[in-house]
């Protein structure tokens, strides 16, 4: 079973790579795909993604190979009933006939091979630790991320290939054997295609069969459909039971999310758990390729009614020899990631407010060292980090907020806060005040001396401006080499007392900068917004014209456009 992105239904937002559990989707900016040798088709990808880009396939071309030969066999798996409802089990079976498969098996010989092996290993108590082996996620997950507990895994194959071994002993080994279902096991040579329900649909589709249109009735005898000892997956009936007053011996447990709990008791604190019935889901019916999980128990109930009554009697030839051994190798872990530039990636999400990482779990990963491993490898991006983006976001605000050549707020800022004072003026029936500055002459200083020395004027004016002002006041670089402050609660008299006091201070930097008298000035507009008559003009616009005023007095100058 192969999962894919649709890169024209993707729009990259990460979903996928916060839900998998093997690192398996790497990101390469708005490139967003799946890699087939760490993907574990789990699919918890497909319901996280909102757009619904990513889609399961299975080996459909050489299925309707076999189906178009007419002389294979069709595994057809119990869960199908749900998927091709309101169309019935005897329907479905008889559409597989119409495309090509000469018979088509119902996975119960598969579970009554594979139960009768359990109950076998159930009633040795020689082993200490067994984990159940039928769920093929569990098992690719355990190979990859947790090769500790591969000796622990129950020497058992999986019911569709032990089925898929029996049929061969039962025919020829030449014969073709299908798979269809959400449990697939990838790349077993028993089989000879395994696909998906919905690549069963595409099949009966290029056929020309109509699942609805088959009869409600079997066209040819079934195949052994009835269940004698097993229950749906593989579980001897008789285990069940017994482990009801047996708990210590038996644990039920469900989701990815347990292993490395298990792994941990199992390879580290060295526990006995017993038998471990562990599955990455409530079961195959609450697998992600069969719709929602919100209709997982009609579902349930969907099967319960379609399925037949117990045989009281063994369903399996016992005559025939078929083996259900399994052996699991490890496959190599994933690659390591260079310390160095994972230190990159740590420092560039920087630690929580405590000093430490913050490991908030919000990218998906449990960890971000594991985060930063995984995105030096590409299969995570700083995109999906809160921690980080918020940092990005505080200082892209700051950026925004602060001139980066003076440090004084920027013209964004000026205007809010000039918008802020008018309002908060007009309720408190208290004036404030505006200086619109602008260095003489500034542009042949810059002719002269450089732009470097120009703009280390500008630090040096922006940084007196910042001295001269109170905490409560704004001191903005309105563009180039002009700056506007507002002054708070101050009348047009108070505000010229600090105009006047800036202007010399200003004369004062030029010549601690080393440059003559004159050379560097400052001319300054003074504007009043008065509450009790506030002027229909722009505040700004009025201090520009009180500016221009002292420019033409000489410059170095104050001047007073009166109140706006």
């Amino acid at each position: 079973m192969i999962f894919s992105i649709d890169p024209e239904a993707c729009v990259a937002c990460l979903a996928c790579v916060r839900v998998c559990p093997t690192e398996a989707v790497s990101v390469d900016g708005a490139v967003v795909q799946i890699v087939d040798e760490a993907c574990i088709a789990c699919g918890l990808c497909l319901p996280a993604c909102p757009h619904q880009a990513i889609h399961a396939s299975g080996e459909i071309g050489r299925a309707l190979t076999v189906a178009a030969r007419g002389d294979g066999i069709l595994i057809l798996s119990p869960e199908s009933a749900a998927h091709f409802y309101p169309a019935t089990p005897e329907q479905v079976v008889n559409a597989c006939y119409a495309a090509g498969f000469r018979t088509v098996h119902r996975g119960v010989i598969g579970d009554e091979l594979v139960a009768a092996e359990y109950l076998s290993l159930w009633r040795d108590e020689g082993w200490g630790t067994l984990i159940r082996s039928t769920d093929p996620v569990v098992v690719e997950t355990v190979r990859t991320e947790y090769p500790e507990l591969v000796p622990y895994l129950a020497p058992v194959t999986i019911p569709a290939v032990a089925e898929a071994r029996y049929l061969r002993a039962q025919h020829a080994d030449e014969l073709r054997i299908v798979y269809a279902g959400v449990a697939a096991p990838r790349n077993t040579p028993e089989l000879d295609a395994a696909v998906t329900f919905e690549d069963l649909e595409r099949i009966f589709q290029l056929r020309g069969v109509s699942v609805l249109a088959q009869s409600d009735y079997f066209a040819r005898i079934p195949e052994e459909r009835r269940r004698h000892m097993s229950a749906a997956g593989g579980l001897p009936l008789a285990m069940l039971e017994e482990a009801r007053y047996a708990s210590r011996r038996f644990r039920t447990m469900r989701g990815l999310r347990h292993l490395p709990a298990l792994a941990h008791a199992v390879a580290v604190d060295r526990l006995d758990l017993g038998f471990v019935d562990l599955l990455s889901y409530e079961g195959t019916l609450d697998h992600p390729l069969l719709g929602p999980r919100d209709q997982l128990y009609w579902r349930r109930a969907l099967l319960a009614s379609a399925e037949p009554p117990r045989s009281r009697q063994p369903v399996v030839d016992g005559t025939l020899v078929a083996s259900v051994g399994a052996t699991f190798d490890i496959r190599p872990r994933r690659l390591a990631s260079d310390p160095a530039a994972v230190a990159a990636v740590l420092d560039a999400i920087g630690p929580g407010p405590n000093g430490r990482p913050w490991d908030c779990g919000a990218c998906g990963f449990t960890t971000c060292a594991r985060f930063a491993s995984a995105a030096v490898l590409g299969r995570a991006t700083l995109r999906q980090c809160p921690p980080y983006q918020e940092r990005r976001a505080e200082e892209a605000s700051r950026e925004a907020a602060v001139d980066l050549l003076t440090g004084l707020a920027t013209f964004r800022v000026l205007r809010d806060r000039l918008e802020h004072e008018v309002e908060r003026s007009k309720r408190s029936e208290e004036g404030f005040a505006v200086m619109f500055i602008d260095l003489d002459r500034f542009k042949l200083l810059n002719d002269r001396f450089g732009h470097e020395a120009g703009n280390e004027v500008l630090r040096a004016v922006a940084a007196e401006i910042r001295s001269a002002v109170r905490a409560s006041d704004l001191a903005a670089r309105y563009g180039g080499d002009e700056f506007v402050v507002i002054l708070t609660r101050t009348d047009l008299h108070g505000a010229h007392r600090v105009a006047e006091a800036l202007r010399a201070g200003i004369e004062g930097v030029g010549r601690r900068l080393g440059y003559d008298v004159g050379v560097v000035t400052v001319s300054i507009g003074v504007a009043e917004f008065d509450p009790a008559s506030p002027g229909e003009g722009d505040l700004l616009v009025t201090a520009d014209r009180a500016l221009y005023q002292a420019k033409a007095a000489g410059r170095n100058a104050v001047a007073n456009e009166g109140a706006a």
